[in-house]
């Protein structure tokens, strides 16, 4: 399968697998500026995708920049749908307590590929019992 990637900046990393059996592609920033603690900034990477039919791309926050700078990726996953053209962005958020710098070329969250399953929606008087029925938020019990 192919991804299809344009550059539109001229400082824009393509997106690549650090190792062969990681599941997500690094994204890179082609900006540099400061989040501030409890700050939410838009990132561009400088790249237009074309994904495979019946795809969506899901940006997700890189481990490492979590748990060392307490970075993540506001929407996470964010969702690229099929469709879009527009410049790849990353949604980050400073949950640390210090100012983060990003530098140009800094790998800033990761792209996943994944496929999509599309459903016919069908309204109904009913849905099916379960065994869970309508608990949820804690009902399994305690950590």
């Amino acid at each position: 399968m192919e991804l299809k990637i344009k550059r539109i900046h001229k400082d824009a990393v393509l997106p690549r697998y650090a190792h062969e059996s990681d599941a997500g592609m690094d994204l890179c920033s082609v900006e540099e500026m400061v989040i501030k603690p409890s700050e939410t900034v838009l990132i561009k990477t400088g790249i237009v995708i074309e994904l495979p039919k019946d795809t969506e791309a899901q940006v997700r926050p890189r481990s490492g920049l979590a748990l060392k700078n307490s970075i993540t990726v506001l929407n996470s996953p964010g969702t690229v749908d099929e469709g879009y053209r527009g410049e790849i962005g990353v949604i980050l958020i400073n949950h640390g307590k210090c100012d983060f710098k990003v530098e140009k070329g800094m790998r800033i969250a990761q792209m996943v590929i994944k496929p999509v399953i599309k459903v016919k929606v069908i309204e109904v008087e009913e849905v099916n019992d379960s065994d869970r029925m309508e608990n949820g938020f804690g009902s399994t019990g305690s950590v």
